[in-house]
């Protein structure tokens, strides 16, 4: 279990492999469209014959930018409609091995260290607001939570995985 000195476990350091080029970001931005993508299929998009796409998402996959090909499931296709943001509050720094064992429960999604006026957030998705209240009660029921804040979902505009473009006005100073 990570501590305060040994975070790695928890967060990986960023990579010191070299920048990510304009064919990086487009075969990133193909997949994250559509992971099934063949290398053939890849390299057409990007204007890449398929073994350098191959090549190019081997070190992709070595430098830690893509940590793997995943299947996007629907919450309420899978019997869970309800998406909810969990704030806790904690004692202390908030991070504690009883409530990173939360993310044991396949309803939590997420967890995140927060800065604020709350300690940490959770993204859960549940099958209904009884499923929700249990699974609060045992969040508030962890040694070292002084409390929760609950945020349920009524609607999703947007929900996607992290994007391979860069807005490059948002990087001026």
């Amino acid at each position: 279990m990570p501590n305060a000195r040994n975070t790695e476990a928890v967060r990986k350091p960023a990579s010191a492999a070299r920048p990510l080029d304009g064919f990086d970001r487009k075969i990133l931005g193909a997949l994250a469209a559509d992971a099934d993508l063949s290398y053939a299929e890849l390299g057409q998009r990007v204007c890449l014959s398929a073994p350098a796409v191959h090549d190019r998402v081997k070190k992709l996959r070595a430098s830690g930018c893509l940590r793997r090909t995943a299947a996007i499931l629907d919450g309420p296709a899978l019997g869970k409609p309800l998406l909810a943001f969990v704030h806790v509050d904690s004692a202390g720094w908030g991070k504690t091995q009883e409530l990173m064992a939360m993310a044991e429960l396949p309803e939590v999604e997420e967890i995140h260290c927060v800065t604020g006026d709350t300690c940490m957030l959770l993204k859960v998705r549940c099958a209904s607001s009884r499923a929700l209240e249990a699974l609060l009660a045992r969040i508030y029921a962890t040694p070292g939570v002084k409390g929760t804040r609950s945020y349920v979902v009524l609607s999703t505009y947007l929900e996607r995985t992290p994007q391979a473009e860069i807005t490059e006005s948002l990087e001026a100073d």
